[in-house]
């Protein structure tokens, strides 16, 4: 018996995709939403709120181009820009968002990861915290900041944490940087180019390493 001969299928026709059609520009209640919708997912600043909606009308105006008039694209970005700061204070003032909060918690998460006192402003300054809300919430403690230094040097595996001692040559990590050899001076820049001052980084390097995973636990335990 002969095997069934396959029958030929029958050619598919897709109809053409239609483009979508072209929301209306945002206007304050659009801009709103969109701003709460953004808010229920990340937390974010009042400046980083601005920028996001900013995006949102430039993303209409990018989509209208194909469709629109320039002057009328033009016209309703006039008209909609304006409403940006409003939603934003708004929104502020009904607690939705809060500056000085983001800053804080943000502040205390770097702090738990090891970052220096100068890497979490400038975090911050590149989240839209306004300076002096920045300055407030930046950790002051001179342990802290050293116990943040042992965190990444317990990451690399420097000083107290190094799994190898320094060749024989080297000075202790409160030796001056100039005299230092090359592991030496290694161990030093890490943590200089995060952001450690000098004398953060020699006391880091020179710690021994039971007071060290003990400034660090303080640090986890007080964050």
């Amino acid at each position: 018996m002969l095997p069934p001969v396959p029958r030929p299928r029958a050619p598919t026709h897709r109809a053409p995709s239609q483009p979508r059609p072209l929301a209306p520009p945002p206007d304050a209640a659009g801009l709103r939403e969109a701003a709460l919708a953004h808010l229920a997912r990340y937390a974010t600043t009042e400046a980083r709120l601005r920028q996001v909606l900013a995006r949102r009308l430039d993303r209409w105006a990018h989509a209208a181009a194909a469709t629109l008039d320039p002057a009328d694209i033009a016209a309703a970005l006039a008209a909609a820009r304006p409403a940006i700061p409003a939603v934003v204070a708004t929104l502020a003032a009904a607690g939705a968002l809060n500056d000085a909060d983001f800053a804080a918690t943000r502040a205390r998460a770097l702090r738990r990861a090891g970052r220096s006192r100068r890497a979490i402003a400038a975090t911050l300054a590149a989240k839209g915290v306004p300076a002096e809300t920045a300055r407030a919430a930046l950790p002051d403690e001179a342990g802290s900041e050293l116990a943040a230094a042992l965190l990444l040097a317990r990451r690399r595996r420097l000083g107290p944490f190094r799994a190898a001692p320094l060749p024989p040559d080297a000075p202790s990590g409160d030796a001056p940087a100039g005299d230092a050899s090359a592991a030496a001076r290694r161990e030093q820049g890490v943590l200089a180019r995060a952001g450690f001052a000098q004398d953060v980084v020699h006391r880091a390097l020179a710690c021994a390493r039971p007071e060290a995973e003990a400034l660090i636990a303080a640090l986890r335990a007080d964050a």
